[in-house]
C-alpha cells in the first residue's frame, strides 16, 4: 500500500462518528415484540415497538431519541395460544387496537431505522431487547414472511440486556433490574411492547452510561496504548532522519 492510501484510510477512520465508534458502526435499536405464543413460524406477533437512541457527543451518554409502535393483525393461518392472550391481555379481534399488518409495520419500522441509521454514520442496526433471541426470531420470522428483502438489522447479532443487566445490577429479570437501576417500572403496564421497550431502553441506556462513567469507555488502556505507539513511530522517525543526515 502506498503512503497516500495508508493516509487517505487513516482519515475515513477519524470521520466515523462517536455513535458509530462506540458500538463498531452498528446502530443499536430497542425492540420488544408481544405475541401469541413463543413459535416464531406458527404463532402470530400482535404488538411490535421499537426505540432508536441518541448520543451526547459532547456527554457521551445515551438516551431515547424516537419510539415507534405497533399493534398488528395476526397473519393469515396464525396460530393464536389462549395462555398467550390471557398473559399479554391482547384481545386480537378487538377494532379499537387500530391494528396493522406486519408488513405495513416492519416497513415504518425498517424507515425510521434507516435514517437514524445514517444520521449516526452507522452501517447495521442491531436489535437490543430483553431475551433478544425471541423478540429477534419474530422479527426476522416476520421479515421473511413478508418478502421484505432488505432488513436493516443483523440476522442473528444481538444485544441482550437480560445478560448485561445479570452482570452489571445482579438481576435479569426486567422489573427488577429496573429497580436496581432506580427505573421506574409500574407492573401494571407491563407486557405492553411500547412500555417494555421504553424500558428496555431507558435500562440498555443505563448500563452503557454507568459503564462510561466508571472509565470503561472509552478503554483507558487503549488510549494510552494507541498515544504510546504514535509516539514510538515518531520517534523512530527522528532517529532514522539523524542517522541518515
Amino acid at each position: 500500500m502506498s503512503e497516500s492510501s495508508s493516509s487517505q484510510t487513516i482519515d475515513v477512520s477519524n470521520q466515523k462518528t462517536a455513535f458509530a465508534q462506540r458500538f463498531r458502526g452498528y446502530f443499536p435499536v430497542v425492540i420488544d415484540v408481544e405475541t401469541a405464543g413463543f413459535n416464531a413460524q406458527t404463532d402470530a406477533l400482535l404488538e411490535i415497538a421499537a426505540s432508536v437512541l441518541a448520543l451526547d457527543e459532547a456527554s457521551g451518554l445515551f438516551s431515547i431519541d424516537e419510539t415507534i409502535h405497533f399493534n398488528v393483525n395476526p397473519f393469515e393461518g396464525a396460530n393464536l395460544e389462549p395462555a398467550a392472550l390471557a398473559f399479554t391481555g391482547i384481545d386480537p379481534e378487538n377494532p379499537l387496537r387500530a391494528a396493522v399488518d406486519e408488513k405495513e409495520a416492519l416497513k415504518e419500522i425498517f424507515k425510521l431505522v434507516r435514517k437514524k441509521m445514517k444520521v449516526a454514520g452507522c452501517q447495521r442496526a442491531i436489535i437490543v431487547a430483553h431475551n433478544a433471541s425471541f423478540d429477534l426470531g419474530f422479527l426476522n420470522a416476520a421479515t421473511t414472511r413478508c418478502g421484505i428483502k432488505r432488513s436493516p438489522f443483523h440476522s442473528f447479532v444481538s444485544f441482550d440486556t437480560t445478560t448485561l443487566s445479570g452482570l452489571a445490577l445482579g438481576q435479569t429479570v426486567l422489573a427488577k433490574a429496573c429497580a436496581a437501576a432506580n427505573i421506574e417500572f409500574n407492573g401494571n403496564e407491563a407486557h405492553s411492547a411500547l412500555y417494555d421497550t421504553e424500558k428496555t431502553a431507558e435500562l440498555f441506556c443505563h448500563i452503557v452510561n454507568k459503564w462510561q462513567a466508571l472509565g470503561g469507555w472509552p478503554l483507558a488502556d487503549e488510549a494510552e496504548s494507541e498515544e504510546s505507539c504514535a509516539s514510538e513511530s515518531a520517534e523512530t522517525g527522528s532517529s532514522k532522519k539523524a542517522s541518515n543526515a
